[in-house]
């Protein structure tokens, strides 16, 4: 009989989230109602993130005036990170080191090798002035909105 250990169960639940994602290949973060989409106009996922890897996670909130994207990437360098907008896509891609050559694993948790995140906006965004920042592993990219769709204040006028 195996023991089941707090670990075991953890990697088993890590496990079951990345089969049912690829099973329905769906980001499990609907942004959408803050001014972003992750589906096509069809209602089909955009996304194809095991072309190149795994899915890899990140935060998106909105602001009035911009999206902002957070991904952590432990032990990165970030000039091994390729960061594109292209049309309305934003696509990050990059490899997570591999273990050393010839390692026997006592405990095997991290992820390493290649992964892929891409994310559609459904608003006009300022792509030349994406601003992309690294810090302590935390990749951070503020996504401005034109400024068409930014919130206009209206000042009342008194006659």
């Amino acid at each position: 009989m195996r023991v089941r250990t707090y670990s075991n169960l953890a990697q088993d639940a890590a496990t079951l989230s990345n089969l049912m994602n690829r099973f329905f290949n769906n980001a499990s973060y609907d942004y959408s109602s803050y001014g972003g989409s992750n589906a096509a106009p069809n209602g089909g996922s955009t996304e194809q993130p095991y072309e190149q890897g795994t899915l890899l996670p990140v935060d998106v909130w909105a602001t009035p005036e911009a999206f902002q994207v957070n991904a952590y990437l432990p032990g990165i360098n970030p000039e091994d990170v390729e960061i594109t907008f292209e049309a309305d896509e934003l696509t990050i891609r990059g490899t997570l080191p591999a273990a050393p050559e010839g390692a026997e694993f006592i405990k095997r948790e991290l992820y390493h090798g290649s992964f892929s995140r891409r994310l559609s906006f459904n608003v006009p965004v300022n792509a030349d002035a994406i601003e992309a920042e690294f810090h302590n592993g935390l990749l951070t990219l503020i996504v401005p909105k034109a400024e068409a769709v930014k919130p206009k204040q209206i000042k009342i006028q008194t006659k």
